[in-house]
């Protein structure tokens, strides 16, 4: 027998073959409650992290990490501003752009859109629509050709492909609006809806002889690091001697990703409620043994164990049991989340359906992504929720009187 005393006798108890068989099969479900709500909760938020990733990657294939504009005014000294920006920390490239609300037309269907006037040549430092071209090149944005590459959902609103040409109208001085032709020179599709249906490219001269100005609204910026692309982009705009508003991707696209954190919030409370009921039959089974007991509490008190120590004891038993659960459920959670990729297509296949049908979804896999933070703050909640499991008990046992106990044995 080692020392403590308190902490041996727990684990006795825990490993102890004398239990009832209800009091076994209540710990045996607690184990594995635990083990599967903390397995569940890494595992979906794992997934969840994959699709707000997937979601940015797409979301920022056309939209760049940062923009720099002068509120809405011409920079007619673009090329110098971009001179001055080259070499900034973090910073992979820069382009141009110039956007403007208009309606296409081709009828006899017409919709909305921004009309983007960007650089081919620059344009692929900071986005990747080079590769989500589905029918011709970006480098046919020539300038003066009065070309127009399309969304795939706008071309299909407006009934168009490659080699037809459409209507352009935006808002011109006064009442009169300004129209031009544009032929359709390319498709695109990123799996964005805000891109895929609204957006259409021009070469950057075309858009800014349209709207009779001279030089784009804006900078596009692309960065290595997305996440720290805020900081990097004040820095950035810093170095300039025009001063120019800064607009991070996290701004212009606030409410997806507020949307994400609450419902990752809300499906990790869902979710632990697993691991709450099995912390219940952790008390419950503590309850029964402190019942079950009585005798062997009160001689140990006579034999000289202090209240104190009978917490211990049965401290000692819901923690083992909560531990080893939490410890269980981060394997298993951190072997599914991990093994997403493995584990998805083998029961599609096995079970012949689709979870994300390709003709339905634009992601027709599930992505997993786990992050550190995720595992230690899950698996710490559920460490924290079987040690407060245990007091109730404990203490219940501890008030136990020797000669009540022993008074009939």
């Amino acid at each position: 027998m080692f020392q403590p005393l308190p902490i041996f006798v727990g684990l006795r108890y825990s490993v102890a073959r004398e239990h009832s068989f209800f009091v076994s099969f209540i710990t045996w479900v607690s184990l594995l409650g635990v083990a599967l709500g903390v397995a569940a909760v890494i595992t979906v938020l794992s997934v969840m992290n994959g699709f707000e990733s997937e979601l940015r990657s797409r979301l920022l294939s056309l939209s760049a990490h940062a923009k720099l504009d002068n509120a809405g005014a011409p920079i007619s000294n673009w090329q110098e501003q971009l001179e001055l920006m080259r070499g900034s920390k973090g910073l992979l490239g820069a382009a141009p752009f110039l956007d403007t609300d208009a309606m296409l037309s081709h009828l006899p269907a017409m919709s909305g859109a921004i009309v983007r006037g960007i650089d081919p040549t620059l344009e692929g430092q900071v986005s990747a629509i080079a590769d989500a071209m589905r029918e011709g090149k970006l480098s046919d944005l020539t300038a003066g050709s009065n070309r127009i590459i399309l969304g795939r959902m706008l071309a299909y609103q407006l009934q168009v492909g490659v080699g037809d040409s459409l209507t352009v109208m935006i808002p011109g001085l006064g009442s009169t609006p300004r129209l031009q032709n544009f032929d359709v020179a390319g498709i695109f599709e990123v799996g964005i809806q805000d891109h895929d249906s609204v957006l259409a490219l021009i070469n950057l001269h075309d858009a800014e002889a349209f709207r009779g100005l001279v030089g784009p609204t804006g900078i596009r910026l692309k960065f290595d690091d997305v996440m720290n692309a805020p900081i990097l982009a004040r820095a950035t705009a810093k170095r300039l001697f025009t001063p120019l508003r800064v607009q991070d991707w996290t701004q212009e696209n606030e409410a997806y990703f507020r949307a994400i954190r609450i419902e990752k919030t809300m499906m990790g409370l869902i979710l632990m409620l697993i691991v709450a009921v099995a912390i219940f039959n952790i008390v419950a089974t503590l309850v029964m043994v402190v019942s079950d007991k009585r005798t062997d509490i009160a001689i140990l008190r006579t034999l000289g164990l202090s209240p104190r120590g009978v917490i211990a004891v049965f401290m000692t038993q819901g923690v083992l049991i909560g531990w080893l659960g939490t410890a269980i459920g981060v394997a298993l959670g951190l072997g599914l989340a991990l093994n997403v990729d493995v584990i998805v297509p083998f029961l599609e296949h096995t079970f012949r359906f689709h979870i994300m049908d390709p003709d339905v979804y634009y992601i027709s896999g599930i992505p997993s992504e786990t992050h550190v933070a995720d595992v230690l703050q899950i698996a710490m909640l559920a460490l924290l929720l079987s040690f407060l499991a245990t007091i109730y008990p404990a203490f219940q046992a501890a008030k136990t009187q020797p000669a009540e106990a022993l008074r009939y044995d």
